[in-house]
């Protein structure tokens, strides 16, 4: 969990439904995604990463609305808004991250008084183990596997709002299952082609895709984890992870392009500066892209780096 994530600032549930009295009208209701058809289903998510899997999931029977939509936007930094806790008070279905990275899903859930909504958490359906020795990470998105049981999750989620449509959300998760299974088989190639190949992250956004693909984090803990909790990286701490590139101990970085700094910003240009190539990645889905496109440029761009 990132001592720097801060749950949004949220409103007390009663100032917040007298200033939405104004506007709620402005909000487009759930209406019928076909002619005939029941009403959507309305979910919300805690980012636009989740929205585009419910989306791919649910088709036109949901009406998906995403907290965290801004590609420059920190999850771990936002603040909520009024809009987006009237959505939380009538959603049925409600898809957070998980492990301390969108806390203020749950309290804002908690301040909209709404504890009918089925509330689908990644890492648990993750199954990995939080106890275990050093930081847990939360990217859970990033893990192919923990992807495949979230579209289940989220599909059995789905029929229990709409018990009609239970054998569309299932095949569509099934379809979307069968896509993960697609940008699994790039990160074994890479794993058969670069297997214990050594890379570096600034933060540890990437490392469930790294495992995947059989290749070896080479970072010093102390400094993705200082990154990740917006910390100060220690001299000594900066020039083991700046040797890492001047004496070519990395075949790659892969770093987080969302959140940057001048420690974050001068192992980039150690990097480039010594010939490694650099694979930038992000926390929310960008522009244009869905999911699994997005996932399957990373990997590629990861692939293409290693082959250099």
């Amino acid at each position: 969990m990132r001592a720097r994530s801060r749950a949004g600032s949220v409103l007390l549930a009663g100032v917040v439904f007298m200033s939405l009295s104004g506007c709620a009208a402005a909000v487009p209701s759930a209406g019928p995604g076909r002619a005939g058809a029941p009403a959507a289903v309305p979910v919300v998510t805690s980012t636009n990463v989740y929205g585009d899997v419910v989306r791919q999931i649910g088709g036109d029977r949901v009406r998906v609305v995403s907290i965290i939509t801004d590609p420059a936007q920190d999850p771990h930094s936002y603040e909520a808004g009024t809009r987006n806790q009237f959505e939380l008070s009538r959603a049925e279905v409600v898809v957070e991250n998980g492990g301390g990275y969108d806390d203020f899903v749950g309290e804002m859930l908690r301040s909209a008084n709404n504890s009918s909504a089925e509330v689908v958490n990644a890492v648990e359906a993750s199954g990995r183990d939080r106890d275990g020795q050093g930081e847990f990470n939360e990217h859970v998105w990033y893990d192919m596997p923990t992807m495949s049981t979230l579209a289940d999750r989220i599909a059995d989620a789905l029929a229990g709002a709409a018990p009609a449509e239970a054998d569309v959300f299932g095949k569509n998760a099934g379809t979307f299952k069968d896509k993960l299974r697609v940008v699994q088989a790039a990160e074994e190639r890479i794993s058969a082609k670069h297997a214990g190949a050594a890379v570096a992250v600034t933060e540890p956004v990437p490392l469930y895709m790294i495992e995947a693909s059989g290749l070896r984090n080479v970072t010093p803990p102390d400094f993705s984890e200082a990154v990740e909790e917006g910390e100060e990286v220690s001299p000594r701490v900066l020039r083991e992870t700046l040797a890492l590139f001047t004496e070519r101990k990395a075949e790659a970085l892969v770093y987080n392009a969302q959140t940057s700094g001048p420690q974050t910003e001068k192992v980039e240009k150690a990097a480039r500066d010594n010939g490694i190539p650099v694979v930038p990645v992000a926390e929310t889905l960008p522009v244009g892209k869905d999911y699994i496109g997005w996932m399957t440029d990373n990997v590629e761009a990861l692939r293409r780096a290693l082959d250099q």
